[in-house]
C-alpha cells in the first residue's frame, strides 16, 4: 500500500488553511488519490461535536472537553480515516491527536499520560506518517486571529494559553523528529510551499 496518513497542526493563526491548499494542489498534480478531512469533524457526529466544542457559548470542563474530542476522533477513524487507508487512499487531516496533547494537555494542564491513554484506546497503534507542524511567533498568531475571523471558544483564550500550546507542540516535535516537519510559516509563501512540497515528495518516493 502506498497510502499515507498526513496531518497538519499548529496554533491558531499559523496558516493551516493556506498550506492545506498547497497540499491539495500537490496531490492533484501528482494524480494521487487523497481524502481531505478535519478535526474535530469529518463525520456528522464529529461536525455536531465541533459546533459544541467551538461555540463561545459552551461551558465545559476539561475532562469532558477531552473526551468529546476523542469521541469525535473515534467516529472519524471508523468512518473516514481507516476506510480510506484500507482502500489505498491517502488521508490529510486538518488537526489530529497532537492538537489534544497541545491544547488540552499543555494548554489546559491535562496530564500527558491521560491523553496518551485515550490515544492508545481510540487509535491503537495508528499514528500519522507525517505531521506538518506550522509554527509562527505568538504575536503573529494573535494578530492573525484578531484580523481574520470571529473568534471561536479556543481563539478567545489569552496569550499565555497559546504560549503553552505552542511549547507543547514543539516539545512533541522535538521528541519524534522522524514524524514531524516543523515549518516556519511566517515566511514568504513560495518558500513555505517549496518546503512542504519537498517533504511530500520524500514521503512518496
Amino acid at each position: 500500500m502506498n497510502a499515507k496518513f498526513i496531518t497538519l497542526d499548529g496554533i491558531d493563526g499559523a496558516g493551516k488553511t493556506t498550506q492545506l491548499k498547497v497540499i491539495r494542489d500537490w496531490f492533484a498534480r501528482q494524480g494521487l488519490p487523497v481524502r481531505f478531512t478535519r478535526e474535530p469533524g469529518g463525520t456528522p457526529v464529529g461536525e455536531a461535536l465541533r459546533q459544541l466544542l467551538l461555540s463561545p457559548d459552551t461551558r465545559i470542563g476539561l475532562r469532558a472537553e477531552t473526551l468529546l474530542m476523542f469521541a469525535a476522533r473515534a467516529q472519524h477513524l471508523e468512518d473516514v480515516i481507516l476506510p480510506a487507508l484500507r482502500d489505498d487512499i491517502s488521508v490529510v487531516s486538518d488537526r489530529f491527536t497532537d492538537a489534544t496533547f497541545a491544547y488540552q494537555g499543555a494548554g489546559r494542564g491535562l496530564p500527558a499520560d491521560d491523553v496518551a491513554a485515550l490515544e492508545h484506546w481510540v487509535q491503537g497503534s495508528l499514528r500519522p506518517d507525517l505531521t506538518f507542524l506550522l509554527d509562527v511567533p505568538l504575536a503573529v498568531s494573535m494578530q492573525r486571529i484578531e484580523e481574520n475571523r470571529e473568534k471561536d471558544r479556543f481563539e478567545q483564550e489569552q496569550a499565555a494559553f497559546f504560549t503553552r500550546v505552542r511549547e507543547g507542540y514543539l516539545k512533541r516535535a522535538a521528541a519524534a523528529p522522524e514524524r514531524y516537519a516543523v515549518i516556519d510559516s511566517n515566511r514568504d509563501k513560495a518558500a513555505v510551499r517549496g518546503e512542504i512540497e519537498a517533504f511530500l515528495q520524500r514521503l512518496f518516493t
